[in-house]
């Protein structure tokens, strides 16, 4: 049975019997539409942590689904999912493709960021300094664009960048 035959509280059922009265009534492809519930069951799955389940229809929504911005947000949710379990190269991997296909996905840069200043930290704990810097470079570089982007959004980030001299610039926003 369907993820969105499933929901047991009146909220999310409220939500899946309008979303697909809203898509019945919409003028697009079947194709899309269909790609459309795979990507809602997927988002029903992450939110409930079942990320097996995600997966197969964040796959199965993205061999149907043509609109590369809606492409993007699949690849970046398939990247969140990698992110979760650790698998930080997996991630990485779904991120870039996300950025590849929607260029302006600041969530995408950031969680790039994240994962190399994650790993620049690991790599300086176990003494590889140099390693390390040239992570936290590759952080700053994401960073610096997601915050382009978005530029009232990360303000951690923002501080530091400006605290490890990584910025050219005093505010962002």
């Amino acid at each position: 049975m369907p993820r969105t035959q499933r929901n047991d509280n009146f909220i999310d059922k409220s939500f899946t019997v309008m979303a697909d009265l809203i898509l019945k009534m919409l003028p697009t492809q079947k194709k899309s539409k269909e790609a459309f519930t795979y990507y809602r069951d997927g988002m029903s799955a992450q939110s409930d942590g079942e990320y097996a389940e995600a997966l197969d229809n964040y796959y199965e929504a993205l061999k149907l689904e043509e609109d590369p911005n809606d492409r993007s947000y699949i690849l970046y949710n398939i990247g969140l999912i990698h992110t979760s379990n650790g698998e930080y190269e997996k991630a990485l991997q779904y991120y870039q493709e996300a950025i590849e296909v929607n260029s302006r996905l600041p969530q995408a840069l950031n969680n790039i960021a994240v994962i190399y200043h994650h790993q620049g930290d690991l790599a300086k704990q176990e003494g590889r300094d140099e390693e390390g810097e040239a992570l936290f470079d590759q952080a700053a570089e994401y960073w610096k664009e997601a915050i382009r982007l978005a530029p009232n959004n990360y303000i951690e980030a923002q501080n530091w960048l400006k605290t490890t001299g990584r910025s050219e610039m005093d505010i962002y926003f």
